[in-house]
């Protein structure tokens, strides 16, 4: 293993595939979240699966919501793959877009967001 493997991660551990997550890949999803947060809080993790800041953002966030012990209702969304998702969650939610960023949403509006190592499972409880 490399250095950077045992910093950053093992090569072929894909962490967007992490139990953890409900994918939103469509607008139908968004829409599923918005209203799932009418019954909790729920949080949006925005990924740029090309940017290695982001990736190492996620793979320590993960690893904080696992050892946790807390399990909140948590969204993810590849930015590459759907911008125009990303577009729409900073339109509706009247919030401005950031990657990495952690959108914590609660009553259809967002609560707390952070972005880059400001990011933490603490923003959810």
């Amino acid at each position: 293993m490399s250095f950077f493997d045992k910093i950053f991660g093992e090569k072929g551990q894909d962490s967007e595939k992490n139990q953890i997550w409900k994918y939103i890949e469509s607008e139908e999803d968004l829409t599923k979240a918005i209203e799932s947060s009418f019954s909790g809080k729920v949080a949006i993790f925005k990924h740029s699966t090309s940017c290695f800041i982001s990736k190492t953002v996620l793979k320590n966030f993960e690893k904080e919501i696992e050892s946790s012990g807390h399990k909140p209702e948590l969204y993810f969304l590849d930015l590459l793959a759907h911008r125009s998702i990303s577009n729409k969650i900073a339109s509706d939610l009247d919030i401005r877009h950031e990657s990495p960023q952690l959108l914590v949403i609660e009553n259809g509006k967002v609560v707390n967001s952070a972005s880059h190592q400001h990011i933490s499972a603490d923003q959810i409880v």
